[in-house]
């Protein structure tokens, strides 16, 4: 019988599926912001919550076990000096989904999976011009008295 098993299986075998799950959650640490279907995002929510779990715990073991499940121990160490303390005084819900739309080659619908609470961006220097560089700014002419 298949009481409880409503894993989605994306089409693939499940050793597939899990290393695909990995990677993705992986680029949600690394980048904070992943792209994808909405099928795959719902299938990884379940995998980054678990770890941020495991972060918030903080043990050796649980990060042997992040380890065990990311394959990437740079990773690891991000979710657990990074990401994890974030979320300290949240009990759970540490991802959300945002639907985009449609891709444009096979009309797939696409979400933007990422943390809840994310660090502001940090806002880009001003580059100056490649006229502007050797320049100093120009005096204002003073007014002639008649």
């Amino acid at each position: 019988m298949k009481h409880g098993r409503n894993r989605a299986k994306l089409g693939r075998t499940s050793q597939h599926r899990d290393s695909m799950l990995a990677n993705l959650v992986g680029s949600l640490i690394r980048h904070e912001r992943v792209r994808t279907t909405v099928a795959r995002a719902k299938a990884a929510r379940p995998v980054a919550e678990k770890l941020v779990t495991l972060g918030k715990k903080g043990s050796l073991h649980h990060r042997r076990l992040a380890v065990a499940a990311l394959h990437e121990s740079d990773l690891v160490h991000k979710l657990f000096a990074e990401i994890a303390p974030r979320f300290k005084n949240r009990a759970g819900g540490y991802t959300r989904i945002l639907k985009l739309g449609a891709r444009y080659g096979d009309a797939a619908p696409t979400a933007l999976l990422e943390w809840v609470e994310r660090p502001a961006p940090e806002p880009e220097p001003v580059k100056e011009s490649a006229k502007d560089k050797g320049k100093s700014p120009k005096p204002t002419k003073p007014e002639k008295k008649k």
